[in-house]
């Protein structure tokens, strides 16, 4: 297995212009790393970080990969209702293992799997119109709420289960649906097993953004022939990697210090994930999830509650060179940027020798696409680096199951690492609590009262 590999040497003095001392890095942020570690240690010892154990989680996997060969080429469309963690998991896998345009290909082209639709939103304009666009008498659809209680999916389960009941009658509507959810506990649970609906457990200690390699990500992409297998094995290489206790041999320990120190050290709290492939664009946006909500809390430092936490900002190259990029140059100097390059794109295009009398299009002629996004990355990575602005760079070999496995894993455990350095849980999402139950109560939900509302203001509307 080729390893991803971590480049920050754009955030190192004297490369960079006002980096970090290797001496800083070999005493006080290697302290800070060990202490980091024994946390992060303790909390897996208290079975806490379940993450941890999913890629040899062979039992779940196996119950992956049997409804999944059940199911996968029965339906035409796959549907997961499911928000945050539950939904962009499965999105990330998806673009990233299944490719562009996807669900634009022919049945011979997916190879008889169905396609995949994620309804993370329950915006009415984009249900009715999947609902339209689709035959649910040929579609699965996969609710996933480790709760059961989550609003916005179950409000989408209920308006799905109305419709197959009319479409396709009671009895049959229940072979349409496959629940993910609590293993014991919780409204989907409760459904589930009076109306005997297939379902997948999500583990205890797995939070809703750390369950991609649990069936909540794995479903999906195994239902579409995703090879979920070198997916975790992926993983797994990561994981071990990372056991690590020596800095410079830790990459999610390497990257959860710079980016920490970035944040507390040098005043740099935003940033930035920027990767150069379609195909991980979603994963910019689900590891997004990921930190924020993990970091983003109200600690107690010297006995006053403040509030901490880096800002993540998912981009995409070459893109966003052209709509961020001069912001990143030239803007406040409170940002650092994670590049993520691929060194083999696995498809070709070469660019044509034509037009050689003009100068600004004869150089591109017998390169090809390929070539021309890695060079935008590695010239956008050094520009920034001449203008002093801290930057680093995750190489995967190719956008495939395994370096895919290997990066998920690296965001996780960089991620709990960083919740340690900072003083908070990042298991916990407290601040989400308040807007939960106030929506509850505009709902009318049985034991929570509604809220009052502060009215709109005559002198402050325009």
């Amino acid at each position: 297995m080729e390893a991803i590999r971590l480049d920050y040497g754009n955030f190192m003095a004297p490369r960079l212009p006002g980096g970090i001392d290797p001496s800083v890095l070999s005493a006080r942020l290697a302290s800070a790393f060990e202490t980091a570690l024994s946390a992060v240690s303790a909390w897996r010892d208290k079975g806490e970080l379940g993450f941890l154990d999913l890629p040899y989680a062979t039992d779940g996997a196996e119950g992956v990969t049997e409804l999944a060969d059940r199911f996968g080429q029965s339906f035409d469309d796959v549907v997961v209702l499911g928000i945050g963690g539950s939904g962009l998991g499965a999105i990330a896998l998806r673009d990233a293992l299944l490719g562009p345009l996807w669900n634009q290909r022919s049945a011979g082209e997916r190879e008889q799997f169905p396609r995949l639709h994620v309804l993370d939103n329950p915006d009415p304009h984009t249900f009715r119109r999947l609902m339209k666009q689709i035959d649910p008498a040929r579609a699965l659809f996969n609710v996933v709420s480790k709760s059961g209680a989550t609003a916005e999916t179950m409000a989408q389960y209920l308006v799905v289960r109305e419709r197959l009941d009319e479409l396709v009658g009671p009895d049959e509507a229940r072979s349409h649906l496959l629940f993910t959810t609590d293993s014991t506990s919780g409204a989907l649970r409760r459904i589930g097993v009076a109306d005997g609906i297939a379902m997948l457990p999500v583990p205890d200690n797995v939070g809703g953004r750390f369950s991609v390699l649990s069936p909540v990500g794995l479903l999906p992409a195994a239902m579409c022939g995703a090879d979920i297998g070198a997916l975790l094995s992926g993983a797994a290489e990561m994981e071990s990697r990372c056991r690590s206790h020596t800095l410079n041999s830790n990459p999610g320990g390497m990257l959860a210090c710079l980016l920490h120190h970035a944040d507390t050290g040098q005043g740099r709290p935003i940033h930035v994930m920027m990767p150069y492939a379609d195909r991980l664009r979603s994963t910019a946006l689900w590891f997004q999830q990921l930190w924020a909500e993990s970091l983003g809390k109200s600690t107690k430092l010297s006995g006053e509650e403040k509030p901490t936490g880096p800002t993540p900002l998912a981009a995409l190259g070459a893109t966003d060179q052209h709509s961020l990029l001069q912001l990143l140059m030239e803007g406040p100097d409170d940002k650092v940027v994670l590049f993520i390059g691929v060194d083999d794109p696995e498809a070709s295009v070469l660019i044509p020798g034509r037009h050689s009398e003009i100068d600004a299009l004869s150089y591109l002629g017998g390169h090809s696409l390929g070539e021309l996004l890695a060079a935008e990355r590695a010239a956008t990575a050094e520009a920034l680096r001449r203008a002093g602005r801290p930057n680093a760079t995750i190489h995967l070999p190719a956008v495939n199951a395994q370096a895919l496995g290997q990066l998920i894993m690296l965001l996780q455990i960089a991620t709990v690492l960083a919740g340690s350095l900072y003083g908070v849980d990042p298991m916990n999402q407290p601040g989400v609590e308040l807007g939960k139950q106030l929506t509850y109560g505009l709902m009318g939900r049985s034991g929570v009262p509604a809220p009052e509302i502060a009215e709109a203001d005559p002198r402050w509307v325009l």
